[in-house]
């Protein structure tokens, strides 16, 4: 069933070819397009349109449908082209003439429209608890290995002290930045576009104001051409929600690969958070950490590869946009699944309280003692200059006993802010 069917077929290699893998993803996106549909119908309803027996009847059996898509029971056959058609087969299956009568005053382009909106809003929502559950279990962390230190480097050189509390909490405070962004993306998601039809609206005395509310909209798209402009627009806005959490996780990830490498030991896993090689016994690997650097880097790619797809379409409906779809929807599955596994493994993690210990780190307090020169009044010209040709001659001696002075002011970690700072986003 198509529908745009007017009583020919199309060759089966053009219908592979256009429908691709919408089934697969309209099982997605299928809950929203009932949803919309029931704020169709009692639109319908109330502007005449539909009888109130008929307007029931179609609410009835929408909530049926949504009842075998909860429960995983819906399918769409090879004999569909999508959730539209097998919808609307199935309302004019049950109610006959009333179901054929869903598609008044609507297209298959704002269903798909007002469907991705509803999505997004829902799995935007989702991924914003996934972080915030994240940034919660951060600053646990930091709060925990606050007083412990850590080198910290630049250009891969030891550069000066760190701690645990800091590096936790600074990827916390980074996701109140990516929360903005989905904020954002939301915001752009949170308009009804439902009544622009094809994109140049219809000639019924439709509601668009009744089914905003009734959908949980906070506005609506009030110009129809701009509704249509919106495809591929709002998954890019999404995109960049996206795409600036997976920037934080990427970099979190490849932290972690290096700090578990020997050649640093600062951060260990227990055994089943690891795994192994086929030939070395002794291997004990951070896939986990890799495949989510390497899914994040994707997923900040994700802006790029729609802008490929909807850039320079003239204005209107364009089977482009279809291509969309296949782009944001597994990008979003992407997502969850690196949040919810970097949460789960940064639970187990175990920091080595005696990373300082290794000689090699003599120098990292040699800041402090330039700082202490010039508390005690030399100019700090002069201090730098002299400490470096002593470190440079070998003759400058390390104060370890720095480190204790050190640790109060790296344990002043500011989580109470940045909590509030989370909380403003949210």
């Amino acid at each position: 069933m198509k529908l745009w069917d007017k009583g020919f077929s199309t060759d089966t290699k053009i219908d592979h070819f256009t429908v691709g893998d919408d089934r697969e993803l309209d099982l997605i996106l299928a809950k929203y397009d009932v949803i919309a549909s029931k704020a169709h119908a009692k639109m319908l309803g109330r502007i005449g349109l539909l009888s109130k027996e008929e307007t029931l009847a179609l609410t009835k059996e929408l909530d049926h449908i949504a009842s075998t898509i909860a429960n995983g029971k819906f399918t769409i056959e090879d004999s569909f082209e999508d959730m539209h058609s097998k919808i609307e087969y199935l309302l004019t299956e049950k109610l006959g003439d009333t179901g054929k009568k869903i598609h008044t005053a609507r297209s298959r382009n704002d269903q798909v429209l007002v469907a991705m909106h509803l999505y997004l809003k829902a799995e935007l929502s989702e991924i914003k608890q996934q972080t915030k559950t994240l940034f919660d279990l951060l600053l646990q962390q930091a709060e925990k290995y606050k007083d412990i230190l850590l080198p910290g480097y630049t250009h891969l050189q030891i550069a000066m002290p760190s701690s645990f509390g800091l590096w936790f909490s600074a990827y916390a405070e980074s996701l109140v930045d990516d929360v903005y962004f989905l904020n954002a993306a939301y915001k752009v998601a949170d308009q009804n576009p439902l009544g622009s039809a094809a994109g140049y609206g219809s000639s019924f005395d439709i509601d668009r104001t009744f089914t905003t509310k009734e959908m949980g909209f906070e506005t609506l798209k009030y110009n129809v051409v701009a509704a249509q402009m919106g495809r591929g627009k709002v998954e890019k806005a999404a995109a960049f929600g996206l795409a600036n959490i997976a920037a934080s996780l990427s970099k979190m990830a490849m932290d972690i690969c290096l700090y578990m490498s020997q050649n640093f030991d600062f951060v260990s896993f227990p055994d089943e958070l690891t795994t192994g090689s086929s030939i070395m016994p002794h291997k004990k690997n951070p896939d986990v950490f890799e495949l989510v650097r390497g899914k994040c880097n994707k997923l900040q790619a994700v802006p790029q590869q729609l802008t490929l797809v909807i850039n320079n379409l003239p204005s209107g409906y364009h089977r482009d946009l279809q291509l969309v779809k296949e782009i944001i929807v597994p990008a979003i599955q992407d997502m969850k699944a690196c949040l919810e596994i970097m949460t789960f493994s940064l639970k187990e993690i175990r920091v080595n309280p005696n990373v300082l210990d290794d000689p090699k780190y003599d120098y990292l307090f040699s800041v402090d003692t330039l700082n202490e020169l010039v508390q005690n009044g030399m100019p700090f010209r002069d201090a730098y200059k002299k400490m470096g040709q002593e470190i440079q001659q070998g003759t400058f001696t390390p104060k370890r006993d720095i480190q204790h002075s050190h640790e109060g002011s790296l344990g002043n970690l500011c989580l109470d802010e940045i909590r509030k700072k989370m909380d403003g986003a949210l």
